[in-house]
């Protein structure tokens, strides 16, 4: 692997940086999910070590017209993190009098560009950018050597890796150096232990009843069928009138719960997933919604697509008063997702959802926020009733007369590369903008090409 040549592209990027007059103010531009929230936070915080002025925007994609918009302003450095891979012909065509790092792990194509520009990519260098590292994690060591006292971040990597679903029973690469980084920073522990996500903040039996990675059995789907199966295996599920959390288990009880859910999943491929590592925040709050860092990731994730990303960097950065703010936005966001949920259900039957034995494809419109509709195909894609290998399709208008499009696929184990499903879909569309990775892909098309591409989507998804 090229992890040497691409540790040699970090140190060349940071040589140029310091060579740039510290009074030039930086332009910083991050996506707006968790890995970009959490990029942006790792460069806001080594800018502010290095004394320098920066302006930070967080987007949903990169336009034609936002580039435009950004190239008239009159910063002369910009960064662009977590994206801008996608979009290097046109940073190429309009940024031409400015110094540009672009700090990035999605794949690209376009290799001819200005000396102008500093690309910063694990894909240059044979790395894999959708399970290696993410783009939180180029920052990160982009920062580090910048300044060794950088390597106190290294926790938002990992949160942004988990956030882009790097996190597959353990991480690889270099995922996994800046994990044991966090940990000799004494920022995460790792935990062996039940998997489920929310186990810091939910009730047991809503943590069994909602989970669908891992699937239990005669248990998920049903808070009632929940209950009942922790009064089987002798669990009372409340003390008092409190329903209990994993942490008023005995020993012995979290013993039995783990031998009997494993024994409820015995004709499931893996039977022992419910198994697996937590990553457990240590300087937050017990019982938190920041603690565990699969929930943290929601929460930046939360804050993102509801256009308020700042209370994402606010939390990363730890400041306390915004924090609490982002864990509202969370609940704000929960509720978007119920809404979400509830208008898929109730149109499963009419002509907005496009169904076959190979897909679900599902036209939103104006019906929900078009910052949703990955999560929505995310969730539909996980649910239990849908055969694996089942592409989950979603499109949702955006207030630019763009259609926005999320693709994902069901089951865990499937090495589809969902990026190149989609580009093979947008071969005969002009102006699409094609991201995201091999197994969570999206796309950006023109309003008017909206049937044009429902036709071709169907055509290919259905492997024709």
């Amino acid at each position: 692997m090229g992890y040497d040549e691409f540790k040699k592209d970090i140190i060349e990027s940071v040589k140029k940086f310091k060579s740039t007059d510290i009074k030039e103010p930086i332009r910083i531009i991050g996506h707006y999910d968790c890995d970009g929230i959490c990029a942006t936070s790792i460069l806001v915080n080594s800018m502010t070590l290095e004394n320098r002025n920066y302006t930070v925007s967080i987007i949903p994609q990169v336009t034609e017209d936002e580039i435009l918009n950004f190239s008239h302003e009159t910063f002369n450095i910009y960064f662009f993190v977590d994206l801008g891979s996608g979009q290097l012909d046109l940073i190429n065509k309009y940024f031409k009098e400015k110094t540009v790092f672009i700090l990035d792990h999605h794949s690209f194509e376009q290799t001819d560009f200005g000396d102008n520009i500093i690309h910063i990519n694990p894909h240059k260098e044979g790395v894999d950018g959708s399970s290696e590292i993410s783009g939180s994690g180029v920052v990160f060591m982009f920062s580090k050597a910048l300044n060794k006292k950088n390597e106190t971040f290294a926790h938002l990597a990992v949160i942004g890796a988990i956030g882009d679903m790097q996190e597959k029973k353990g991480f690889k690469g270099l995922n996994r150096k800046i994990l044991e980084i966090a940990v000799k920073m004494k920022k995460i522990e790792v935990r062996k232990g039940l998997r489920f996500f929310g186990i810091e903040t939910k009730p047991l039996f809503k943590i069994l009843a909602y989970s669908t990675d891992p699937y239990i059995p005669g248990v998920t789907g049903s808070e009632s069928h929940s209950i009942q199966f922790l009064k089987q295996i002798n669990i009372e599920p409340k003390i008092n009138s409190t329903w209990k959390k994993l942490e008023h288990l005995t020993n012995e009880e979290k013993q039995r719960l783990i031998s009997s859910l494993i024994i409820k999943r015995n004709n499931e491929k893996n039977p022992e997933d419910v198994l697996g590592n937590r990553y457990i925040l240590i300087e937050e709050k017990t019982s938190g919604p920041t603690r565990d860092a699969k929930e943290f990731s929601t929460l930046l994730n939360a804050c993102g697509r509801m256009g308020k990303a700042s209370l994402g960097i606010g939390a990363c950065l730890n400041n306390k008063k915004i924090k609490s703010k982002a864990i509202r936005c969370l609940d704000e966001y929960k509720k978007e997702i119920m809404k979400a949920l509830r208008w898929y259900e109730d149109n499963i039957e009419t002509e907005n959802v496009i169904t076959n034995d190979k897909f679900i494809l599902i036209n939103t419109k104006n019906n929900i926020l078009y910052t949703i509709i990955g999560t929505l195909a995310s969730i539909v894609s996980n649910s239990n009733n849908i055969e694996k290998g089942t592409y989950v399709m979603s499109l949702g208008y955006t207030p630019k007369n763009l259609i926005k499009v999320s693709l994902r696929i069901s089951g865990r184990d499937n090495d589809i590369d969902l990026r190149e499903i989609i580009k093979k879909i947008m071969n005969s569309i002009d102006e699409n903008q094609v991201g995201g990775h091999k197994n969570a892909a999206g796309a950006y098309i023109p309003k008017e090409k909206e049937n044009l591409f429902i036709r071709k989507a169907q055509k290919i998804l259905s492997g024709n």
